[in-house]
């Protein structure tokens, strides 16, 4: 009699797993990061109103996870951590290659033609060019994070291209904010004479009445790249079922709230594919960081 209640249960939960899926995907939670461009109180409040709106769409649990640095948000990506990140253009180079199969799946109406300024502090007397300013040599430089594609890669790129040399034997003085609005304080204070930004956080931050346009001030802009981007793991199909892949594009593409779109700024965001970032990863190789 025991025998066949256990075959019973056993059944039934065969049958339940079935028809249902794998119980562990059924339980398990959807976990995204970011990239730390900005400071940490607005990247929480963005991405937490991301999470809701990503969870009331899909039908399961959808959580943020932030991190303190961009290497993190790859290191994340790559171990498992997380699921999904919004990634910079390199940043999201470096985590597809990290995990073979894994998808750009949408970026900012922005990002297809994103930019990058060379910020100036009023003292240095140079102003807006629309022809690279090679008077910059011999000032102190700070970029963003180190692996940032904005304030790092593609200003860098151009600084090797127009003065043919790396940045530790142009600026006698070169760091690493660690994020945009950082660099924007850096130079605004004086602590370094020039930096490299991100426009959208610089055009957000001047409208938002932080930056002193008497102080600091945009002197030159790169020309257009692709930057940021939603990048998911390949095997998220394959763990939270058939089609989630699909489903969660569509979700990103569909986001109307403009306080949403506000938050990062952007006015949608598009469909987009691992093909759109190869000037990201030829660019990188031009200055060392890809092989």
């Amino acid at each position: 009699m025991i025998f066949y209640r256990r075959l019973s249960l056993g059944l039934t939960l065969f049958l339940f797993v079935l028809i249902l899926g794998p119980i562990s995907s059924m339980a398990a939670e959807f976990k995204f990061t970011a990239i730390p461009d900005q400071d940490t109180a607005r990247l929480q409040q963005r991405f937490g109103k991301v999470a809701d709106y990503l969870s009331a769409q899909l039908g399961f649990k959808v959580t943020y996870v932030p991190v303190k640095s961009y290497a993190a948000s790859v290191q994340g990506f790559k171990n498992n951590e997380v699921q999904m990140a919004w990634f910079g253009g390199l940043s999201g180079v470096q985590a597809r290659l990290a995990v073979p199969g894994s998808l750009a799946i949408a970026q900012g109406e922005e990002d297809e033609h994103f930019v990058s300024y060379l910020l100036a502090h009023h003292s240095t007397g140079l102003v807006k060019s629309d022809t690279f300013p090679q008077e910059i040599a011999g000032k102190t430089f700070t970029f963003g994070s180190k692996g940032s594609t904005s304030g790092r890669l593609m200003p860098e790129y151009y600084i090797r291209q127009h003065l043919g040399q790396a940045p530790d034997k142009i600026f006698p003085k070169v760091g690493f904010s660690g994020d945009h609005s950082k660099t924007i304080a850096l130079v605004q204070a004086g602590s370094y004479q020039l930096g490299a930004v991100n426009f959208k956080v610089w055009e957000k931050e001047l409208a938002e009445g932080s930056i002193d346009p008497t102080k600091v001030s945009v002197i030159w802009q790169t020309p257009e790249y692709p930057d940021y981007n939603w990048t998911v793991r390949g095997d998220v199909d394959e763990t939270y079922g058939a089609g989630t892949i699909d489903k969660i594009q569509k979700a990103l593409v569909s986001i109307t709230d403009p306080e949403l779109l506000n938050a990062f700024p952007r006015k949608s965001f598009i469909p987009a594919d691992n093909s759109m970032y190869q000037p990201i990863l030829d660019t990188g190789k031009a200055i060392g960081i890809f092989r």
